[in-house]
């Protein structure tokens, strides 16, 4: 009786683990890919260049970063991915206008808040980098 006991034991364990496994994302993952954001400020030089024209007037709106690692950011779509322990959120925008990679710094990444610094180019002197400030608020 003992052993068919310890096999249930041994069987249902089996059973549990295989059916109740993780994805395998971590909780950064997780925290970026759950929800809806909204742009709450979009900050270049410490100025709010979200209005027409400005230089982060394309990234106003909502963001969503799926799980396969594509995505929408305001006006555009394209790839992102984390690196550095995932403390850098790389940001690859199918546009023309943006030819390069976006490397921003995360400030804040929790359930209802996202908080990210990074360098953009200048518009009025494309060899000038701009520091901006873009948080956003889940919806």
């Amino acid at each position: 009786m003992k052993k068919l006991s310890f096999l249930f034991v041994v069987a249902f364990s089996f059973l549990l683990l295989t059916f109740c496994k993780k994805e395998g994302f971590s909780e950064r993952f997780t925290l970026l890919t759950t929800p809806v954001w909204t742009s709450d400020s979009l900050l270049a030089n410490g100025v709010d260049a979200s209005g027409p024209g400005e230089v982060l007037a394309n990234f106003k709106g909502d963001a969503k970063f799926n799980k396969d690692k594509t995505g929408y950011f305001g006006d555009y779509t394209g790839r992102w991915w984390f690196e550095a322990n995932e403390t850098l959120l790389v940001i690859d925008p199918d546009a023309d206008t943006i030819p390069i990679y976006i490397y921003c710094n995360i400030v804040e990444l929790k359930e209802l808040s996202l908080k990210i610094t990074a360098s953009v180019p200048n518009k009025d002197n494309p060899l000038q980098a701009l520091p901006v400030r873009m948080t956003f608020k889940a919806k």
